[in-house]
């Protein structure tokens, strides 16, 4: 808790002190990897001597500041590691997935949804969340929002801790965190 109550609280001074560009996306990165802490993974999504995976999908603007974010770190005993794809059918192995939203467009012309058992996707386009996403980063009033649909979640078998959850604004069938 409070590790993302850290993240909250940088989340508002950056966006007191009028910082956009480079600081959202390190912002936006220490939410990628909290993300971890906060969400359960299926048993079979996270074989014993597999790396934990945050993957970006399409264009990547974080520059070095995720690889950084998640150096040296370990979920449960798995590795942390960033890796980059730009293609949805080769992004298969990853647990947390940024889609970008210029990806987030060309997805959704191809009608090639990402819902794989055990895969958290995080992503930045307008309605992100609504358009069975994850989660969304919403920036509204030059603050960083989260907006989770609960039922794309439950649909991938994934658990989002309740303390995520009061942090952030819920969308989808299954409103209340239960």
């Amino acid at each position: 808790m409070a590790v993302l109550r850290r993240a909250l609280t940088l989340a508002g001074l950056l966006c007191l002190l009028g910082a956009r560009s480079t600081s959202e996306y390190d912002l936006k990165a220490a939410f990628l990897y909290n993300f971890a802490h906060f969400v359960q993974w299926p048993a079979e999504a996270l074989p014993a001597s597999a790396p934990f995976t945050i993957g970006i999908l399409g264009e990547d603007p974080f520059g070095k500041s995720l690889d950084e974010t998640v150096l040296n770190e370990t979920i449960d005993g798995h590795r942390m590691v960033v890796r980059r794809f730009q293609s949805s059918e080769k992004a298969d192995s990853c647990h947390i997935l940024f889609i970008s939203s210029k990806e987030a467009t060309r997805l959704e012309r191809a009608k090639t949804p990402l819902r794989k058992r055990g895969l958290l996707t995080v992503g930045e386009s307008k309605d992100f969340a609504q358009r069975s996403g994850i989660i969304g980063f919403v920036v509204a009033d030059r603050r960083l929002q989260l907006v989770v649909n609960l039922g794309a979640a439950n649909a991938a078998g994934l658990t989002i801790s309740s303390k995520l959850l009061r942090q952030s604004r819920i969308v989808g069938p299954e409103k209340s965190p239960g």
